[in-house]
């Protein structure tokens, strides 16, 4: 008998009708003998909804206080999905996170999962009832209700598969599976049947938006295979789990867009050691997330250091930075520059193949798209190119690298 988790998103349970359709697709699960456990965000709309309330009574709501109120969302639908499985002549109960088990860090509106305690999880299973836990939201230890931030209620169900040893965790979305892009951006895009751990965190943190990227380096933390498929259809998904030899025979999997990029370029920097170190030091202290860093030291001794981070905080890294750069020096110079747009190949197979970056790169100069940076890893290259071009520059890299020719 195998232990499968599923999730389920907002939009798979947007009404009622979708959440019987849920209801009736686990129970065929479970008749199939296995044990199933799942999670659900909130139906679709209903955090915008409890937002929107949220600032219409009060301009500053505490983090605490919306923590409490946005678990409300996941905890309707656990119990309207309970409701359907049973009328459905199932036998269904409904936790939320703490009754689940789940324990965070404690920071509120964007906690980490410390430990889960699924005793109750497994006392209701060996009881053959399916157990529906409220994605993305647990407890403090003090017992304070905190939410995991966006696309929580991934983590939830990988954190939660990995704590009952399941065998597998489906994610259930609006989509078939991972593509070799976004098919709204290159139409003949493939699904991608399997998929490494690297890979697939590489896509997600690179603009593809199918997986939060916290959860799959959770589920290749603890060895959690997962499968991405759509609640719609009974279509075979996408698999992500550990690489294995024969991956590294396709060169590139997929291409990723990142939209709303900003670059910082700070030039006149003494070249002196510790003021790189005051600059990120200044930027790590404002909790903004940067991406790219490139430095350069000209003759003269002064360096030049660009940084792209999200277009969002580019007023906030610019405030912060001001004065730490005039205290250094007042001939420094700060240069904000937005509508720029980061473009992704990602694949293991870049570790035994030559010629990727040339590939990509005559490819995008043929088309006349110019690049602005360049950054590498072992399995990705990435470039940030006028984000009026980022989906010309997807199709590009796809056609150069042959995506579209077979499924991969």
């Amino acid at each position: 008998m195998a232990t499968i988790v599923q999730k389920f998103g907002g939009t798979s349970v947007g009404n009622p009708e979708r959440i019987r359709r849920v209801a009736q697709r686990v129970l065929d699960t479970q008749r199939e003998g296995n044990r199933v456990v799942v999670v659900v965000s909130a139906m679709s709309g209903v955090t915008d909804g409890l937002l929107k309330l949220a600032r219409e009574v009060s301009d500053e709501p505490t983090e605490r206080e919306m923590d409490v109120l946005l678990a409300t969302g996941e905890q309707t639908t656990i119990a309207l999905t309970a409701m359907a499985i049973n009328a459905l002549g199932g036998k269904a109960a409904s936790l939320t996170g703490a009754q689940a088990g789940i324990v965070t860090d404690g920071v509120h509106t964007k906690a980490r999962i410390s430990t889960i305690t699924p005793d109750g999880v497994n006392r209701l299973l060996d009881e053959g009832h399916v157990v529906i836990v409220a994605g993305f939201q647990g407890e403090a230890a003090d017992g304070r209700i905190t939410t995991l931030g966006r696309g929580g209620s991934d983590l939830t169900a990988i954190a939660m598969a990995a704590a009952i040893k399941a065998d597998l965790c489906q994610i259930y979305t609006d989509v078939d599976g991972v593509y070799t892009c976004d098919p709204r951006i290159v139409p003949d895009a493939r699904k991608i049947p399997v998929i490494s751990y690297e890979e697939m965190l590489e896509m997600a943190s690179s603009g593809s938006k199918v997986m939060q990227s916290r959860s799959v380096e959770f589920a290749s933390k603890f060895g959690v295979p997962f499968e991405v498929r759509n609640s719609m259809n009974q279509n075979p998904g996408t698999l992500v789990t550990q690489e294995t030899m024969n991956m590294e025979s396709v060169v590139i999997r997929g291409i990723s867009l990142e939209r709303d990029q900003a670059k910082i370029t700070i030039t006149s920097l003494p070249d002196q050691p510790g003021y790189a170190a005051r600059v990120f030091d200044t930027i790590g202290k404002t909790d903004i997330n940067i991406d790219m860093i490139i430095q350069n030291t000209g003759r003269d001794g002064l360096a030049r250091i660009s940084f792209t981070l999200h277009k969002s905080n580019l007023k906030k890294a610019c405030n912060a930075l001001a004065p730490v750069l005039a205290d250094i020096s007042p001939g420094i110079e700060l240069e904000p520059k937005d509508g720029i747009a980061k473009v992704s190949a990602v694949g293991i197979g870049m570790r035994s193949h030559s010629g990727v970056a040339a590939t990509m790169f005559n490819a995008l100069g043929a088309a006349g798209i110019n690049i602005d940076m360049i950054s590498t890893s072992e399995i990705k290259i990435a470039v940030i190119v006028d984000e009026k071009q980022g989906e010309e520059a997807c199709r590009v890299a796809h056609q150069a690298f042959k995506l579209h020719e077979a499924v991969v």
